[in-house]
This record gives structure tokens, sequence and C-alpha cells, in this order.
């Protein structure tokens, strides 16, 4: 098995450790493949899809994140985005839920420029 090495911020190091623990994990290596995997699967079926699709995409990001980034590019994909719900949650945290209709190559693209700003902590998506 390969090794790996990463920097991670301590709150998240935190994170990993207190779920370990609660969740029966051998390690936090363990834990880290379960979430690796998961996020490929997830990223190997939105691959699959194809057509027109509408889906709900929810980002979280930190408040004093550039925020104009992640507007720009919301812009930049307005052709697919229906409406979006922006609010302030605990820890200095902001969260969005995107409504987005409109075709599969399009929709890949925009979750992946939201996905690899660095400021964007977490994307979920829900296609219906």
């Amino acid at each position: 098995m390969g090794i790996v090495s990463l920097s991670i911020p301590k709150s998240l190091l935190e994170e990993i450790e207190k779920y370990t623990r609660n969740h029966g994990f051998a390690n936090r290596s363990e834990i880290v493949r379960q979430a690796l995997r998961a996020y490929i699967s997830e990223g190997k079926r939105l691959g699959e899809i194809q057509g027109e699709i509408t889906a709900t995409i929810t980002t979280i990001y930190h408040k004093g994140a550039r925020t104009g980034q992640i507007t720009d590019i919301q812009h930049s994909y307005s052709d697919i985005v229906l409406t979006f719900l922006h609010t302030h949650v605990e820890k200095g945290y902001c969260i969005e839920i995107i409504v987005a209709k409109g075709d599969a190559q399009i929709m890949k693209e925009f979750i992946s420029a939201l996905k690899a700003n660095r400021h964007v902590s977490e994307v979920k998506v829900t296609l219906l």
C-alpha cells in the first residue's frame, strides 16, 4: 500500500480523530480511505449522467472566503442556475443551495469549478 502525506487544518484533524473514535475505525487512515472511496464513487456516478438534468448543489464555505470568486463561478453558469439560497450558519460558515437545470456536461463543469475553488470546503450534489 502506498503512503501519502497531506496537510489539513487542525480543526479538520480534530473532527477526523473524534469521528474515528466514535465510529469504530481502527485509525485515521481507515476513515480517510473510506472517505476517498465515497468521493470517487460519487464522481463516477456524476460522470455517467447524460442529457438534460436537474440538480441541487449545496456548497459550504467560510464566511471570510472570497465570496466574489464563488459568485463569479455561479454567474459563469447563469444559463443553468435557476435559483440559489444563501444563509449564514454557525461557526462563521455560509451555506448556499443552488438549483440548476441543464445539459449534464455543463452541469459537471459547473460542479467541478465549485469543487476546485479552495475556499469551498464542501460540495454535495443531489440529482433529481
